[in-house]
């Protein structure tokens, strides 16, 4: 059943994937969490509340998260072009890779930090806290359980999105199933490569719960 199945392709195709989603999620992790702190510390009762910024950044994360990813990696392009220098290849999924991925996220990171027992907050406002301990010995701190999960969810999204990016051309999984499997009409390829994916997604999940439950303490 496998024999139309390159595996050194296959070998190739699944470490360009995992490639473009570790780097990919670094990012992701430290973009997302300054975007969704900005979001969340500007709004209405929050330490920074500023309205101009709280709708700049709204709109900047609702616009990224509302297209989709295909329709960006195209939109993206002079972008892309500008900063990788080219279209092609595994770096060159980068820039939509983070930036979507990086809104998506965000928005998680803001829902996290918004269920921070107020209570705790305002303890440490009565100990003297200033704002930037009350950030990063608080928020963060209390809401790491809720961050590690959403990290998880979107290391995930991030894998399906590199499957996508592979059909324009960038590498990866996603690519040698559409090339090999669905244009030269080999199913094998085409479930291999699914299966890696699958498995990819069942260790990344796997190890975002172990983490979630060694962190959460509630």
């Amino acid at each position: 059943m496998l024999e139309n199945v390159d595996w050194g392709n296959m070998l190739e195709a699944t470490w360009e994937t995992l490639y473009m989603s570790g780097i990919a999620i670094v990012f992701t992790f430290f973009l997302g969490i300054i975007l969704g702190l900005i979001l969340f510390l500007s709004s209405k009762g929050q330490l920074w509340e500023n309205k101009m910024v709280n709708s700049a950044s709204t709109g900047f994360v609702n616009i990224f998260r509302s297209v989709p990813f295909i329709i960006l990696i195209i939109l993206l392009i002079p972008f892309t072009n500008f900063v990788m220098g080219t279209m092609l290849g595994p770096n060159a999924a980068l820039p939509a890779l983070v930036i979507g991925s990086a809104a998506f996220y965000a928005r998680l990171v803001e829902i996290g930090l918004r269920e921070v027992d107020k209570g705790v907050v305002e303890a440490a406002r009565s100990m003297g806290s200033n704002q930037r301990q009350i950030i990063f010995k608080v928020f963060i701190p209390e809401s790491l359980p809720a961050l590690v999960s959403g990290i998880t969810v979107t290391a995930i999204l991030l894998v399906s999105y590199t499957a996508m990016a592979g059909v324009i051309g960038a590498g990866g999984l996603g690519d040698l199933a559409f090339r090999d499997g669905f244009q030269r009409n080999s199913t094998d390829v085409t479930i291999v490569a699914t299966v890696i994916i699958s498995v990819i997604v069942f260790i990344v999940q796997g190890i975002g719960d172990i983490v979630t439950r060694k962190i959460d303490k509630r």
